[in-house]
Parts: C-alpha cells; structure tokens; sequence
C-alpha cells in the first residue's frame, strides 16, 4: 500500500480560518486534533494555519496523526497555507477543493466557523441526502454555538420544508470525543476500504 494514505480513519473537519471569541472553541479544536493523532489518524481540512483551522492541524500533528491539506489558490496567502501537512494539495477552484476533501475522507465533522465552515456542512450534508456518499456527517455544538441553528433546522421540519428523516442524516454533540467515537464506527466498511484502495 502506498504510505501517503495507510491510516484506517481518515475525517475532514470543517471549522474557522478565525479563532472566535471564546476560549471554548480553541480548546475543542485541540482536542479534536489530539484525539485523531492518538488513534493515528487522518484528518483532512482546508489547509491553513490560522484560528481553529491551523489549531486542529498543529495538534493531530503533534499528537501522531497525518494531516492532509487542500487550499485554493485564491487562499493560500489569505488563509496562509500550512507548509507542515504531510501533504498540502493547491488547487485551481473550491469545487476542486470540496471534492478532494470528500475523496479522501472517511466522515466529516463540522467545528464553529462562518460562511465557509456553514456552506461546506450543508454541501456534505446534502450530497448524503442525494446518495452521493454515504459517509457520516457530525455537528459538534461548542458552548451553545449552534443552538440556534439547530432550532432553525428544527422549525423547518415544522414548517415542513424538511423531514426527520434527513436530521437523521447529521449527528450533533456536544463532547468532541464522544462524537468523534460515534462516526468512527458510523463509517461504512466499504467507503473505507474505497479509500484505501485509490492509495494502493
């Protein structure tokens, strides 16, 4: 098997190029880091080395884990792009970006972020909906940041816009590991097996 890939969990965490306003965020971004490096992991993300992009980065890195960035070309300086990934991929456009990013995952999780870190959740999200993947979607709500978004989410399966059964599709937590462990085992064998073989 070629070594650019080995690792049996491979996840694509979606947060803030930002650190945001509370020390909350940071810390969860670390411990998602660490977590994936303790079980020698994978994780794939936007690249960067700033806010909690760069924080989730530098703790799977030290904690044991690889690290796979994929940054557009229109980033690389505005995000500063991480020279310490395993691999760092530079691409033409952010469609090219998303799908290198799904190809190489196994799961996604989504941390606090903004427009970027929203459109890429719902992207993934949406793309299980239509049978295009059927890896594991997680939200992991830090310190109540998403509490309103979920109850949005909540009103439009009222208001019937949505179904239950596509909330069914994401999980949410609050526990960086607890979630972590949960879509670990949600992954599909063959998704993984998938993976692994393009890396043969």
């Amino acid at each position: 098997m070629n070594s650019r890939d080995p690792h049996p969990f491979s996840i694509c965490v979606y947060c803030g190029s930002r650190p945001g306003a509370h020390a909350d965020y940071a810390a969860v971004a670390q411990a998602v880091g660490q977590w994936i490096g303790q079980q020698r992991g994978q994780l794939v993300y936007g690249g960067g080395r700033t806010g909690l992009m760069g924080l989730v980065a530098e703790a799977t890195r030290t904690a044991g884990g690889r690290v796979v960035g994929v940054i557009p070309k229109a980033l690389v300086d505005k995000e500063l792009a991480n020279p310490l990934c395993d691999e760092l991929h530079v691409v033409d456009t952010m469609h090219e970006r998303k799908a290198m990013m799904a190809q190489r995952s196994d799961a996604f999780l989504a941390l606090p972020g903004g427009i970027g870190t929203f459109e890429e959740l719902f992207e993934i999200w949406t793309w299980r909906q239509l049978g295009y993947h059927d890896k594991p979607v997680g939200l992991l709500n830090v310190a109540g940041y998403y509490d309103t978004l979920l109850e949005f989410l909540a009103r439009s399966v009222r208001e019937g816009f949505m179904g239950e059964w596509q909330m069914g599709l994401i999980r949410t937590g609050t526990q960086p590991t607890d979630l972590l462990k949960a879509l670990q085992a949600d992954v599909p064998s063959r998704a993984r097996d998938d993976r692994l073989a393009e890396n043969i």
